[in-house]
């Protein structure tokens, strides 16, 4: 466009991202924001709102009685775009449903005033009209936060940002260097670490079939050079709470976000954030959910839950699977992405359970290309 517009009206729907990414980009940031808004949208247009205040970004509510009555919205559209017809408005026709971006296409097409939507794929403002505007990308300004603010979760705690200590670095190399030999023995360690679960953080006794394991004082030396526990008899003293969460599988969660910020440099990875602790509220009820290791890149949620346990409950897994698909669906819509991450192997059954979830799956041996995997998966 020749003039960036001064107000923007946006259709209020289940994907907000698609309603908030071109707002925070200063080629596409109008003035004011006017969110078309349907009675069972009340809620979410909320979320948006505070999200957009918090950007500096002014926002008006603009009502419509019924989402799916073209005829209706088309005339309070036009109602609305009487108000403004000495300004420049935009329509994003991205939200919403579809009666409302068709009515309100075909509202601001009759007045001649400039119409886009997101494309979800390529993360590209895509102009319908008026044809002489040229497409193009949406810088990627959004953080994690906000983002999944807009989708109703409040972040409450979350792990360090900082990178992972290069000792630490090279416990997990190890242990994904060598899957196989340390997939029993780390089983051993995580039932110590849980066990530990007290202010001594001493482990309950390990039966001397797993001490006297060679592969096993081999992952327990590990640990014990980087000073995270001490052995004591048939039992593990921790030396603090960090310490026995990494042994307990956090190990697992630091690699992943080791990797994923190495990637930022190469990939459209934008934030990276571990250990997010959020809060939904579900009928009037907090309830919380931590996700291990989520990113976005291309104002796209990943999400990855990290396991270190065997899946010898035949349902593990599946929860596991499930879990993760209902999490990227409430927090990141329609387009967000999981995966699953396991030290251990997972049965075929669960394998399948995740191609039909459209969840990727690293496990086992495959740990060891997990870098190039990422890349794929993000690209």
């Amino acid at each position: 466009m020749k003039q960036r517009p001064e107000r923007q009206m946006i259709l209020v729907g289940a994907q907000p991202a698609f309603n908030i990414t071109p707002l925070l980009d200063p080629k596409f940031r109008p003035d004011e924001v006017t969110l078309l808004v349907s009675p069972d949208m009340q809620q979410r247009a909320g979320w948006v709102t505070e999200v957009l205040q918090q950007n500096s970004v002014r926002v008006t509510h603009w009502p419509v009685d019924d989402p799916w009555h073209i005829v209706n919205i088309r005339d309070r559209v036009l109602d609305w775009l009487v108000e403004h017809d000495s300004e420049v408005v935009a329509l994003n026709a991205s939200g919403g449903t579809r009666a409302m971006s068709i009515a309100a296409y075909e509202a601001f097409r009759s007045v001649g005033q400039p119409v886009f939507y997101v494309h979800p794929e390529r993360d590209q403002v895509i102009w319908l009209y008026p044809a002489s505007c040229t497409d193009s990308d949406i810088l990627d300004r959004i953080k994690l936060e906000p983002f999944l603010q807009a989708n109703g979760a409040r972040v409450v705690n979350q792990g360090s940002q900082l990178g992972v200590p290069e000792g630490l670095q090279a416990i997990t190399s190890e242990l994904v260097k060598h899957v196989k030999a340390y997939a029993k023995p780390l089983s051993a360690l995580n039932w110590a670490a849980q066990s530990a679960d007290n202010p001594s953080l001493l482990s309950q006794p390990l039966p001397s079939s797993t001490l006297d394991s060679y592969d096993f004082q081999l992952l327990i030396d590990l640990f014990e050079k980087e000073k995270l526990l001490s052995q004591e008899g048939a039992q593990f003293r921790f030396q603090d709470q960090s310490a026995r969460f990494f042994a307990n599988g956090g190990w697992l969660e630091d690699h992943l976000y080791r990797l994923c910020l190495g990637l930022k440099k190469s990939t459209p990875i934008q934030d990276v954030r571990r250990g997010i602790e959020v809060e939904r509220e579900i009928r009037s009820q907090p309830v919380r959910n931590e996700l291990d290791v989520a990113f976005l890149a291309n104002n796209r949620l990943y999400i990855i839950e990290c396991k270190t346990k065997r899946f010898d409950d035949g349902s593990a897994g599946s929860e596991a699977l499930f879990k993760l698909d209902t999490l990227t669906d409430l927090l990141g819509g329609l387009h967000a992405r999981g995966m699953l991450v396991s030290f251990q192997p997972l049965r075929e059954v669960d394998l399948r359970r995740a191609a039909d979830l459209q969840i990727e799956v690293c496990c086992g041996p495959e740990l060891a290309e997990l870098t190039s995997r990422l890349e794929q998966w993000v690209e």
